[in-house]
Order: C-alpha cells, then structure tokens, then sequence
C-alpha cells in the first residue's frame, strides 16, 4: 500500500459521510475533523515519524498545526552550600537544553512544511507541557510518537510521557509507532 493512501481514503470516507449524513454541515460548508493539530517531539526518530503523519492530517483536513517540545527543569534540591552541582552549572544545563529544543523544532519543522508553529514549552514534566500547549491552542488532536513498552516496562519506569498524556488528556490522542 503506498504511504498516505490509508489516511487518503480516512479523510475521503469522513468527507463522504458528513456530506451525505449532513452532520458536520455550517452554512453549507463541511467543517473538518480537526482544525488546530498539536505534535509532541523530542527529535527521535519515533517523534520524526509522529511530526511526518501530524503534517500530513493537517494538510488533509488544512488545520493548523502546532509542533511543541519541551525543554525539562532539572529540579534543584537544597540551599547552594548543599548542591552537588553549583547553581550556574543548573543555568548552564537549562541553557543547553533550551538550543537542543531549538534545532529539534527547526528540523520538524521543515519536515512539516511552511505554515506550522513551533513552542519550546518550560515545564517540569513533559506531559504536563504538552497538555498545557494543547489547552492554550484549542487542540483538537494530539499526535506524539511512543515506544512499544511492555507492562512491566511501563510499571518500573513509572510510564512513558505518551502514556500520561493519553490517561489525562481531555481530547483525542493519536499515537504513532
């Protein structure tokens, strides 16, 4: 099956059944599944993938899409004398990973063509981030890239990010493997 041919014939189905069904019709326009798309990546290879299929069901549906990554606080524990790293070195590392989010977005972004917006978002956990961008754009969908885990796997590591935005998010969540 060529790539794009599965999500060609969704998107025809789902056009088809909101013409004949009349559901989906505003002044006799047809409203789309998704208008506001939001990716999650980290720069691997499996979050490539998930940025790859997010451009092509926003182009699909020709909603917005929004590429975020997040950049993680480390947090620091104790007063300066109590520190194993001076506080500079936590600026440093902050810094650090602030221009690693930088090029992850660059590069996903020219993957997923003109129009998409980038956000490196702040947070203590990337989830969190992820859902917070999602509420703040009015996402529809959320697409994030995850590893095959086993249950035992998932238990010792306390889950994946995907996981916890799949549990905890509020709208539709595509995962892609």
């Amino acid at each position: 099956m060529a790539e794009g041919s599965f999500l060609d014939s969704v998107v025809r189905y789902v056009k088809l059944s909101l013409r004949s069904t009349g559901s989906g019709l505003h002044q006799g326009k047809v409203t789309t599944m998704y208008r506001n798309i939001l990716v999650a990546t980290d720069g691997s290879d499996l979050a490539t993938a998930g940025v790859k299929q997010a451009a092509s069901i926003a182009r699909a549906f020709n909603a917005n899409l929004t590429i975020v990554t997040a950049a993680v606080y480390f947090p620091m524990y104790g007063d300066e004398g109590g520190l194993a790293l001076p506080p500079a070195s936590f600026d440093e590392i902050h810094r650090a990973s602030l221009e690693h989010c930088a090029d992850v977005l660059s590069k996903a972004a020219e993957i997923a063509g003109p129009g998409a917006q980038t956000e490196t978002v702040e947070c203590f956990n990337a989830y969190e981030g992820i859902l917070e961008t999602a509420e703040n754009i009015g996402a529809d969908l959320i697409v994030m890239g995850s590893h095959s885990r086993s249950l035992i796997t998932r238990l010792l590591v306390l889950g994946s990010q995907a996981a916890k935005v799949v549990n905890l998010s509020t709208i539709s969540v595509l995962i892609v493997r």
